[in-house]
C-alpha cells in the first residue's frame, strides 16, 4: 500500500510538472509573439519616419538650393549695378548715344540691366544648385548624360546671345538707321533701345538650343537622319514663319536674320545625327 501511494504521489508530480513547463512554454512563446508584433510595430513606424524625413528633407534641400540661387542672382545683380557704367557704355555702342524721356526712366532701365546681366553672370551657379538637387535621382549613365547637356545648353544659349549683339545687332540697326535724313533724325530711348535689344538678341539663345534638342531627340529614338533629310525643304519654310513670328519688327530683314542660323543649325544637326551619332 504505501508503494502504490508513493507510484501515485510521483505520477501527479510528473502531470504536474509538464502542465507547469506546458504553461510555462506557452507564456514564453506569446511573449514572443508580442515581442515580435512590438518589433514589427516599431519597424513600421521607423519606416514611416523615415520616409517623412526624407521627403521633408528633400524639400528643406530644395529651398535652401533656391535661396543659394536667388542669393548669388541678388549679388551678381549687385555688382552689375556697381559697374553699369560701363555695362551701359557697352552695350549701347552699336547705336551710339541714348536719350530718357522720362525722369525715373533711366533708374529702371538700370535695375532692369542689372538683373538681367546678373542672371547671366550667376547662371553658372544656378546650373550648380539645379545640379546637386537632381544628381541622387539619377543613374550613372543619366549623370554622364546630364554632365553633358547642362554645360552645352548654357553655352549654346550664350553663343546665342553673342551671335546676335555682336554680328545681327549692328547689322541690323544700320539697316533701321539707313531710314534716317536730315529732317527725320533717329533718337533712341534708353528703355525703348533697352527693351529692343532684349527682345532681338533673347530668340538667338534659344534658337541655339536647336542642335542640343535634336541630338538628343534622335539619342532616345525619336528622330532619324532619314526623317531630318526629308523635311529640309519644310525646315526651311518654318524657319522664315518661326523667324516672322519671333522677331520684334515686322522687316525681312531680321526674320531672314533669325531664318538662317535657324537653316545652318538644323543642317549641322543632321551631319551630327548621321554621321557622328550613328557611329
Amino acid at each position: 500500500m504505501p508503494e502504490e501511494r508513493k507510484d501515485k504521489q510521483e505520477s501527479s508530480d510528473r502531470v504536474l510538472t509538464s502542465e507547469v513547463e506546458e504553461a510555462e512554454e506557452s507564456q514564453e512563446q506569446s511573449s514572443l509573439n508580442y515581442s515580435s508584433e512590438e518589433s514589427d510595430d516599431s519597424a513600421d513606424e521607423e519606416d514611416n519616419d523615415d520616409g517623412s524625413m526624407s521627403l521633408l528633407a528633400h524639400l528643406e534641400e530644395l529651398r535652401w538650393r533656391l535661396i543659394r540661387s536667388i542669393a548669388a542672382i541678388v549679388i551678381c545683380s549687385g555688382i552689375c549695378y556697381f559697374f553699369i557704367e560701363e555695362i551701359m557704355s557697352f552695350i549701347s555702342e552699336p547705336v551710339g548715344k541714348l536719350y530718357y524721356l522720362q525722369p525715373s526712366e533711366a533708374f529702371f532701365t538700370y535695375l532692369k540691366v542689372s538683373i538681367c546681366c546678373g542672371f547671366i553672370l550667376a547662371l553658372p551657379v544656378v546650373f550648380y544648385q539645379l545640379w546637386c538637387f537632381v544628381l541622387p535621382a539619377l543613374t550613372i549613365k543619366e549623370r554622364y548624360i546630364a554632365a553633358v547637356i547642362v554645360p552645352s545648353s548654357v553655352i549654346l544659349f550664350l553663343s546665342g546671345l553673342a551671335f546676335s549683339f555682336f554680328l545681327v545687332m549692328p547689322a541690323a540697326l544700320k539697316f533701321f538707321g539707313g531710314f534716317g535724313s536730315d529732317t527725320l533724325l533717329p533718337m533712341f530711348s534708353v528703355a525703348r533701345y533697352f527693351d529692343f535689344l532684349f527682345s532681338f538678341i533673347l530668340p538667338f539663345g534659344f534658337v541655339f538650343e536647336l542642335p542640343l534638342v535634336i541630338v538628343i531627340a534622335a539619342k532616345l529614338g525619336l528622330l532619324t537622319s532619314k526623317f531630318l533629310g526629308e523635311k529640309q525643304r519644310y525646315v526651311i519654310f518654318f524657319s522664315f514663319v518661326i523667324g516672322a513670328i519671333i522677331t520684334p519688327t515686322p522687316d525681312i530683314f531680321t526674320q531672314t536674320m533669325i531664318a538662317l542660323p535657324m537653316i545652318i543649325l538644323y543642317e549641322l544637326s543632321y551631319v551630327i545625327v548621321k554621321f557622328i551619332l550613328r557611329k
